[in-house]
């Protein structure tokens, strides 16, 4: 997607990896079509990519028909990796060349969601920033330490761009519009998809902690945010109550009557429940999740974690593997 004071029609090319995220490409699609059909003209003009000519299946099953296998376009002026789980399984065919071809052809090379996880895999990442969806931030955080994360719903650079998937698609589109035809534009097509309001970049991706928890009490707020934020060197308990500003023994009546639960069990569960997701999109060993989730060795970790899911984590990372 290249911005331009021209008016002359926007070609964009998806790449379609499979298994990929319908959700995030139709929300970036769909945008452009409404704006095509408002300006009465083509504005946008976009080609369906494949790593072969063969028709590509979602994550959600649905398959869609590709324009050209990757090999037969050489050149693009904005390119859109679209995936979904496990991406970095597709570098191998020959997408790293050819990403990087593009790349040196002076094409504006971007990602929906684990689409980021494509271009850190063939290198084009150095000196940016890059956003994707919150819950596989951690992840990527841990395979590529190197690369700078954010939690913003999109991000708009002079050669990459990044959204969080799903509807911050949508908003990645929506700006971008503004940025090229105006603002007028942008709100119209917002309206007819029924999209209240342009969210900014800066926008939260999930609801706010307060709506999660179901509860505003301020000082359970303060608690679990810091839990949040300590999950790899967990806080002692009568610091996070300390921090939060009441006793011990008030922060477990609080998450007693608030949460049905202790602070203990509740930050354990936390902790689990980021370990799961790095076995499920990371090739990270056991040990170094554990360690990475506050856990001092492979076997308190591998304990922990079969109490709490009823299987222990290399049974996890095998079942996703198969399925």
């Amino acid at each position: 997607m290249t911005e331009s004071s021209s008016f002359d029609t926007e070609h964009i090319g998806f790449l379609l990896l499979p298994g990929f995220s319908m959700m995030a490409f139709f929300s970036a699609v769909e945008p452009l079509r409404i704006a095509n059909r408002i300006a009465g003209r083509k504005l946008y003009d976009w080609t369906l990519i494949g790593l072969s000519g063969e028709p590509v299946t979602a994550s959600n099953g649905m398959t869609l028909l590709v324009d050209h296998p990757m090999q037969e376009v050489r050149h693009l002026p904005a390119l859109a990796v679209c995936s979904g789980f496990d991406p970095e399984m597709w570098i191998g065919h020959g997408l790293r060349g050819w990403l990087n071809r593009l790349d040196q052809g002076g094409c504006r090379i971007g990602a929906l969601d684990t689409g980021a996880v494509v271009l850190a895999e063939a290198g084009l990442l150095a000196g940016e920033t890059v956003t994707l969806h919150w819950e596989s931030l951690p992840a990527f955080n841990e395979r590529y330490p190197q690369i700078p994360t954010c939690d913003e719903l999109f991000l708009l650079g002079k050669r990459r761009f990044f959204c969080a998937g799903g509807a911050a698609a949508m908003d990645m589109a929506l700006e971008m519009m503004a940025r090229r035809h105006g603002t007028t534009l942008a709100i119209d097509v917002s309206e007819q998809l029924i999209h209240d309001r342009m969210r900014s970049r800066g926008d939260h991706q999930r609801m706010t902690l307060a709506r999660r928890l179901g509860s505003h009490h301020p000082r359970l707020v303060e608690a679990v945010a810091l839990m949040e934020r300590h999950l790899e060197s967990p806080l002692p308990l009568h610091e996070i109550a300390l921090r939060s500003g009441i006793s011990a023994r008030q922060l477990q009546r609080l998450f007693q009557d608030t949460l049905d639960t202790t602070p203990g069990a509740y930050y354990l569960g936390l902790r689990l429940k980021r370990a799961e997701h790095l076995l499920r999109e990371t090739d990270l060993s056991v040990l170094a999740i554990g360690l990475a989730c506050g856990f001092g060795s492979a076997s308190t970790f591998s304990r922990a974690f079969q109490r709490h899911f009823g299987f222990p984590p290399g049974t996890m990372r095998k079942r996703n593997r198969s399925s």
